[in-house]
């Protein structure tokens, strides 16, 4: 979960007892908990909207919930230990967080990622682990943003408009670099929800799909988005655009390495909406900086924010926005609403849904 309206505030908790919705739109996303109080732990980090993102999540939690509000999980060491849910917006859990809850149930993550908590740790408790997977909250956005650093790196967008500012016609300059989406090759590594819907959207572009994950989609699911399965290598040497929506995972991590980058066409894009540890950084500005690649757009980062010694920060071709691809106003309260529905319906029920460890 993300919010662009943070504060860098870190003086106070904010403890919200929620009651039974009333509106109509939480009425209908989220079941009355039981009359019991159950202790919520909701953590969201600073950089992605902390206290006042975190409140706002709390204000919309139904039932008796106590629903403590931090911007790290071990602030509160009281209501961690009293705490039978975490819900967490991109703030780490650490097998240290979980050892002192004693209560803890449940870890709701309200994102598609799970990458900052301790699964292992959590396994050895058996406490389940949840994202927001099925919800699609972060869907749309993530595909538009995705398009939107396509087409900004298609059409040269950036170094126009810096040129124009400064005086600079670069028309003759940058004519020869400016292409078009339609007819290329989109390699999509990843098509779970958000891969899907960045496909549907490149169909609307008339482009070529292909797509790698673990196992292909069902024929019907292919048929419908035009696309069709390959290794990842396979998609590497031949696609124009690489889109990443995957997951990160130990399996994951540095998936587009220095050998890996080395497979694409210098005249390939690399986009990156998902997580900034899928890609080497530091292979990418080798590559970018040596010419071997067209040009790259990154929406995430290792680490978050990253540091002004990042080489992307300063690689020719680039195109970076701070991990915005989930965080219009509509997205974050799609998100909020999902990840508490998944929590109040564990607690009134024990129902889980989107599992990931």
């Amino acid at each position: 979960m993300t919010d662009t309206t943070g504060t860098d505030d870190t003086t106070a908790t904010t403890t919200t007892t929620a009651t039974t919705a009333t509106t109509a739109t939480t009425a209908t996303t989220a079941t009355t908990a039981t009359t019991a109080t159950n202790n919520v732990l909701a953590v969201v980090s600073p950089h992605v909207g902390g206290r006042q993102a975190g409140a706002a999540l709390a204000t919309v939690f139904p039932g008796e919930a106590r629903v403590t509000v931090v911007e790290r999980t071990d602030e509160d060491p009281a209501s961690l230990r009293e705490a039978h849910v975490i819900v967490t917006g991109l703030g780490p859990v650490t097998a240290e967080h979980i050892a002192a809850a004693p209560e803890l149930r449940l870890i709701q993550c309200a994102s598609h990622g799970f990458d900052y908590v301790d699964l292992d740790a959590a396994r050895a408790r058996n406490i389940p682990v949840c994202n927001i997977g099925s919800s699609g909250a972060e869907k749309q956005n993530v595909a538009e943003q995705t398009f939107a650093l396509m087409l900004a790196l298609a059409k040269q967008l950036v170094p126009a408009h810096t040129a124009l500012v400064d005086a600079d016609w670069a028309l003759p300059r940058l004519q020869q670099s400016i292409t078009e989406l339609s007819g290329k090759t989109l390699g999509i590594v990843g098509l779970g929800h958000i891969g899907q819907e960045v496909a549907r959207r490149a169909a609307a572009f008339d482009m070529s799909i292909v797509y790698a994950g673990p196992e292909p989609l069902d024929a019907e699911t292919e048929a419908r988005l035009g696309a069709r399965y390959v290794g990842l290598d396979e998609l590497l040497r031949t696609s124009d655009y690489v889109t990443l929506h995957a997951p990160l995972t130990d399996a994951t991590r540095h998936l587009l390495n220095a050998e890996r980058l080395a497979l694409l066409k210098p005249t390939a894009f690399v986009i990156n909406t998902a997580r900034g540890a899928l890609i080497d950084q530091d292979a990418l500005a080798d590559a970018l900086e040596a010419g071997a690649l067209a040009g790259a757009g990154i929406d995430v980062f290792d680490p978050e924010p990253p540091t002004p010694a990042l080489r992307l920060l300063k690689a020719p071709n680039v195109v970076l926005s701070p991990h915005v691809a989930g965080v219009t106003r509509e997205t974050l309260v799609r998100i909020a609403l999902a990840a508490v529905r998944n929590a109040a319906d564990f607690l009134a029920s024990g129902e889980l849904r989107d599992v990931v460890s």
